[in-house]
């Protein structure tokens, strides 16, 4: 699944655009390498968002199968460390 996708549907950015937005701005990176919103992300993948002041680490547990998920369910699929 592309970052961006799974970034969006799994409820951590809100729009899939957003996602594609701080992919091309080298906010968003995979396993510690900026990664443009076409990189895949498997289970085990450790994703960073780095914002100005602060940035936020997430481990993914599972790819979800549909397009979006309950916010009640994304627990699920990452983990925020």
């Amino acid at each position: 699944m592309r970052v961006d996708k799974f970034l969006s549907s799994v409820n951590i950015l809100k729009r899939r655009s957003i996602a594609q937005d701080m992919c091309e701005n080298g906010v968003v990176s995979i396993n510690g390498i900026v990664a443009k919103s076409s990189k895949e992300v498997r289970i085990g993948d450790i994703i960073t968002l780095k914002y100005l002041t602060y940035s936020k680490t997430y481990e993914v547990l599972a790819l979800p199968l549909s397009k979006t998920i309950p916010k009640s369910q994304s627990s699920q699929y990452y983990k925020e460390i």
